[in-house]
């Protein structure tokens, strides 16, 4: 155990271990919010953009590693990661061939190689996250549709989180809690939005018909 804090102590890939440490708090506190029905990533913006994303070359690269199709605390997130699986990585090499890398040149050289697959991961993970909304869909068109409880369950307490594919195919994740005369709607339950505030969706257990009715047309 001393060894490997020793190891991960050391100067020469020290900004890679504080890059890891500031990574793994960071996701954790996103779990930890998103267990209890809510995104810390929501709190600071659910998309990152620059007013001068056509006009620097810093807004050129934020561009060109997806910025904008993910929410600003899952970029840096990543970012972090992928930064310290290369710094570790280059340094580990070194040290197997008996060299010794500075730890500005090593920082420099994995911040290089980390920009390509930042930008190859972002776009793979925005294809797969839900988003909470499209310039194609309006969200209140969603009132009336069925969804199903993805963070839950749904009460009257602190909201929790629904998905649903819109009729492009985009899945969407939203805000909702459940109507005050409903029971608590579980995880996994399919639920009939009817409702919407100024903050969330409100929910009600979908009825089978309805139900049946989405499965075909997915089919279709």
């Amino acid at each position: 155990m001393s060894a490997v804090t020793d190891i991960l102590l050391a100067p020469d890939v020290r900004p890679f271990a504080i890059s890891a440490a500031i990574m793994l708090t960071l996701g954790g506190i996103e779990l930890l919010t998103m267990i209890i029905g809510f995104s810390i990533s929501e709190l600071i913006g659910k998309d990152f953009s620059l007013e001068t994303e056509s006009h620097s070359a810093i807004g050129g690269l934020f561009l060109w590693i997806n910025a904008g199709r993910l929410p600003l605390l899952i970029l840096m997130i990543l970012a972090l990661g992928v930064f310290a699986i290369a710094g570790f990585l280059l340094q580990g090499i070194a040290h197997s061939a008996g060299m010794a890398v500075p730890v500005t040149l090593a920082a420099l050289a994995a911040a290089a190689l980390s920009l390509p697959a930042i930008r190859v991961s972002s776009r793979g993970i925005a294809r797969i996250m839900p988003r909470d909304e499209t310039y194609a869909v309006d969200e209140a068109d969603f009132v009336g549709h069925v969804a199903e409880v993805s963070i839950g369950p749904l009460d009257q307490g602190l909201p929790g989180k629904v998905r649903l594919k819109d009729v492009f195919g985009n899945w969407h994740s939203l805000v909702a809690r459940a109507s005050p005369e409903s029971t608590p709607l579980p995880v996994g339950a399919s639920v009939l939005l009817v409702d919407r505030d100024a903050k969330s969706f409100i929910a009600i257990s979908a009825p089978a018909d309805l139900i049946s009715q989405q499965q075909t047309s997915h089919r279709a």
